[in-house]
């Protein structure tokens, strides 16, 4: 199954391709990668192997790990001082989200004189950017959910304003990833359903957004066929290989997908996740059938023919509803909202700052800051009926 793709940069994919690392940092002329990686990883050894196929290769290496689960604009900082202190010349974005968003975020403010924000994924922000200085980049996912190694943004929260923001520029796109599924093999079962549902929420939104892209259209009917298949296995059986690969693939294509657009869970997803410092994938698993609800109108009928490619039996909206909440029970995604400790005091202000994400704009309904306080009550109190 080791493969080479193109698409839309260029991917490694396969069993043992991290044995790759050093000759992807010397394609790229990088002689002193700096790793940006979860903390959470420094326990496996997968982080020394890697470093020590870059050592071998007579490449120096340095290992940053300051991230939050939800990296910050403090975290990026830190990470660009350290960068330069040890005067590297490339990231290596080694594990979930986290590290993949930060690391990208490093290489790209590595090289700049105007401060983080000031490339929010807002106008033409990203042309204020130097991009000849960009540090050159390698993503290296752990997890099979934010897909991040084939984006061109970062989601980093600015502390200042207790808000994620989305920082943006093409060339934040890594140059070479390594899809290598032994690395997700230590991913415990919970983190698996929710970072696989993540990369689900990312492959129906795209599929869900009016906007015009008909292959991405077709990336993520593909994507979601195959979570269809593969998360629930992975998740029963961490060592499966084949659905480890495949979740990894299917992640991948999520992020492809969403050149598209996403939607309202992640527009609520983002201010939620921000606030309460929790998971994003598991934010968008319990938001996911809230926002299909919401958008039923506007939804029914694709929801059908994705539903009939998939294999949904006699599809419908209510059979896709149906395999949703089937799906999140089997593999112990949380019913609600509540379940992870959020009551209603901050619905006002969760749902004006959804209005104001990027992600609502291209939602199938252009929904108001009141539409998103009714959804985010619905999805603490538990109702589907509306």
């Amino acid at each position: 199954m080791n493969q080479d793709w193109n698409y839309p940069t260029r991917i490694k994919f396969g069993v043992g391709r991290l044995e790759e690392v050093a000759a992807s940092c010397q394609e790229l002329k990088i002689t002193s990668p700096m790793f940006v990686v979860d903390p959470g990883l420094l326990q496996f050894p997968m982080i020394e192997q890697a470093v020590s196929y870059c050592r071998a290769s007579s490449l120096r290496c340095e290992v940053f790990a300051g991230l939050k689960s939800n990296p910050t604009g403090k975290n990026v900082k830190e990470g660009v001082q350290v960068f330069h202190d040890g005067k590297h010349d490339g990231i290596v974005a080694f594990g979930g989200g986290s590290a993949l968003d930060a690391g990208k975020a490093i290489a790209l403010l590595s090289g700049q004189q105007l401060p983080l924000w000031a490339f929010e994924d807002r106008d033409d922000n990203w042309r204020s950017a130097n991009a000849e200085m960009i540090a050159p980049i390698i993503a290296i996912p752990t997890t099979a959910g934010t897909g991040s190694e084939v984006g061109r943004a970062s989601v980093i929260v600015d502390e200042s304003v207790k808000e994620k923001k989305i920082i943006f520029h093409p060339s934040m796109l890594p140059s070479i990833v390594i899809l290598d599924p032994l690395l997700t093999l230590g991913l415990p079962p919970d983190l698996t359903a929710a970072t696989g549902m993540d990369a689900l929420s990312h492959n129906l939104e795209a599929w869900c957004s009016p906007a015009y892209h008909p292959m991405s259209d077709g990336i993520a009917a593909e994507g979601i066929r195959l979570i269809r298949i593969y998360l629930q296995r992975a998740v029963v059986d961490g060592q499966d290989v084949e659905a480890r690969s495949m979740m990894l693939v299917a992640s991948t294509m999520g992020a492809t997908a969403f050149q598209k657009g996403l939607g309202a869970m992640h527009a609520l997803a983002h201010p939620i996740g921000a606030i309460y410092d929790l998971h994003h994938g598991t934010l968008n698993a319990i938001l996911m059938p809230y926002v299909l609800q919401a958008n039923r109108e506007k939804i029914s009928s694709i929801l059908e023919r994705l539903g009939m490619y998939v294999g949904i039996d006699h599809s419908s909206f209510e059979k896709f509803l149906h395999w949703i909440l089937k799906l999140r029970h089997d593999i112990g995604i949380p019913e609600t909202l509540m379940n992870l400790g959020i009551d209603l005091s901050r619905t006002k202000e969760i749902g004006e700052m959804a209005f104001r994400d990027p992600s609502s704009l291209t939602n199938p309904i252009l929904f108001s800051s009141s539409d998103y306080e009714s959804i985010f009550r619905n999805s603490i109190l538990g109702n589907l009926d509306f």
